[in-house]
């Protein structure tokens, strides 16, 4: 029998995983949407409808005519839907639109923006406060994130009005698709529920936008960069956060989510040179000690 310690440890695990490889798309991604100039609108009608094809794929696979369990009541429809359009769809596009008009670096700091959402919406909607270790952890590890992407200068930070604007609403949307998902994904396999949602918005977005129009000159490293993003940044990150919710809060996933940014940072210093100064390697330890407070709190009820 698992006790509640190894069930939270396991949940932060994953969504570590999860948040390790979307640090390691969102790098991609900057090159895709910046240096190879491609429509925001035929990138996500190719990453969405490829990586829901793929994964119901391999659902079918393992559960066979199981994966159609989710659409047998109007309720877990409307779920599906709801973490479809309003998570998965809707954060693909912000984040997505606010890389393209500002960076990789920013865009995932305002995404981390996700963890106060989701403590607003449990005040507002559940009249629950949050644990303090958790709001303790939160503070740390934005901390942390703010010192490795800016050197502690926030003047560093300077975007443009129109990618902070998307930036903050990718914020918004992380905290949609970490919390829509929960109750289907006890009820239906991870893998399945992903495969479904990155379906329905691969045909709500080729419904605006379809794949062969206006697709841009294919290339080699096109295909690659694109692979990369639905592998790792869809099919992967996705699945290991769905996992995830199955063994700890919204919260603390959503928590967890900090290593993105520091993984983003420490591939722009191994791939592009980025020279490490000694406030950004604290802000990094800190966005680590972050999640040691989350496990070590979480572990010890008595210590809340």
């Amino acid at each position: 029998m698992k006790t509640p310690t190894n069930r939270y440890m396991k949940g932060i695990l994953w969504a570590m995983l999860a948040s390790t490889l979307w640090g390691i798309s969102g790098t991609v991604m900057q090159f895709v949407s910046q240096n190879q100039a491609i429509p925001a609108d035929w990138f996500l009608s190719v990453r969405t409808l490829s990586a829901g094809i793929i994964l119901l794929t391999i659902g079918f696979i393992q559960q066979g005519r199981g994966i159609f369990k989710v659409w047998h009541s109007w309720r877990s429809i409307g779920q599906l839907v709801a973490y479809a359009t309003l998570g998965l769809m809707a954060n693909m596009y912000t984040f997505y639109i606010s890389i393209e008009r500002g960076t990789a670096a920013a865009a995932t700091i305002l995404q981390y923006l996700s963890p106060l959402f989701i403590v607003l919406g449990t005040l507002v909607f559940k009249r629950q406060l949050p644990l303090r270790s958790d709001m303790l952890a939160f503070g740390v590890s934005l901390f942390g994130v703010f010192l490795a992407i800016t050197r502690g200068n926030i003047h560093e930070l300077a975007i443009p009005t129109d990618a902070l604007i998307w930036g903050i609403l990718s914020g918004v949307t992380a905290a949609l698709y970490v919390v829509l998902p929960r109750k289907i994904v006890s009820e239906n396999s991870p893998i399945v529920i992903l495969g479904w949602g990155t379906l329905i918005a691969g045909v709500l977005f080729n419904g605006y936008h379809p794949l062969w129009v206006g697709a841009p000159t294919i290339t080699p490293k096109l295909i690659i960069s694109i692979g990369a993003i639905v592998l790792i940044g869809t099919i992967g990150a996705f699945s290991a956060l769905l996992h995830s919710l199955q063994f700890a809060p919204s919260a603390v996933v959503s928590i967890v989510d900090a290593v993105q940014p520091v993984v983003t940072f420490v591939l722009s210093i191994i791939f592009l040179g980025l020279k490490v100064s000694v406030v950004e390697i604290i802000g990094s330890v800190l966005v680590v000690l972050a999640i040691y407070i989350l496990q070590h709190y979480r572990s010890d009820p008595d210590l809340e």
